[in-house]
């Protein structure tokens, strides 16, 4: 069965913005969990735009279900990830001036980091998984690296505006889902995820979780976090 992991990195952006305590990611975390979801992600930024550190320490002694840590491929990250021991790390590429992650991580272009990085984790005893584009050599690379998942990333299929640019990226994502699974690696799915475009994502079985924040959290404004998580959870399990 699909799971579905929230990530609550967008109540962080709100609170930030009049840099009080509310809303609180935590809080946002428990209602979701207690609507359904099988775990939480937060992206612990280099620039700490918007969750900062204590709430990664907080939700690690409080959730129920899995942490997943998204994290820059640095060493500074690492050691951070292997102090508060998430379930999973995931890492991802990261630029100051970007909005939100844009494209996946280059493993093929920085092996060396990212594998130092990998083993660094696993001697942590922390799940590995990689966000990448779905691009044979990224998924060649991945598999390459040591870690157990990568994160397809989804991002060109939602954005796309026209049905067969639509329909070409999620090809792509079918054929790298394929190539990831006969190397031996797991796989989630990620980036721009909706309450539509998530519907024909689902019946691709060999997709273990589908990672979704900022549309859970823009339903969450209008109808309440634990309803928007159950929406989302109705779509996935169908």
């Amino acid at each position: 069965m699909h799971t579905l992991a929230v990530n609550v990195d967008h109540v962080a952006t709100v609170r930030q913005a009049r840099l009080i305590t509310e809303p609180d990611p935590v809080t946002a975390a428990a209602l979701a969990e207690l609507a359904g979801c099988h775990g939480i992600i937060v992206h612990l930024r280099e620039d700490r735009r918007h969750i900062q550190d204590r709430d990664v320490e907080v939700l690690r002694s409080t959730l129920k279900t899995r942490l997943n840590l998204e994290m820059a491929a640095t060493d500074d990250m690492a050691a951070i990830a292997c102090r508060i021991r998430p379930d999973m790390a995931c890492l991802v590429p990261e630029k100051r001036a970007e909005l939100t992650t844009e494209g996946g991580l280059d493993v093929a272009g920085q092996s060396a980091q990212i594998v130092r990085c990998v083993r660094c984790l696993h001697e942590a005893g922390i799940m590995v998984s990689l966000f990448i584009d779905a691009d044979e050599d990224q998924i060649t690379a991945a598999r390459d690296s040591g870690a157990e998942f990568v994160e397809i990333h989804t991002g060109r299929y939602a954005d796309a505006a026209a049905q067969p640019d639509q329909d070409r990226e999620f090809d792509r994502i079918v054929e790298a889902i394929g190539r990831a699974r006969s190397l031996g690696l797991r796989v989630n799915v990620g980036h721009g995820l909706n309450y539509r475009n998530t519907q024909r994502l689902v019946p691709i079985g060999a997709i273990e979780e589908f990672s979704i924040g900022h549309s859970i959290i823009a339903r969450a404004v209008l109808v309440g976090m634990e309803r928007a998580v159950r929406e989302m959870l109705a779509i996935i399990k169908r």
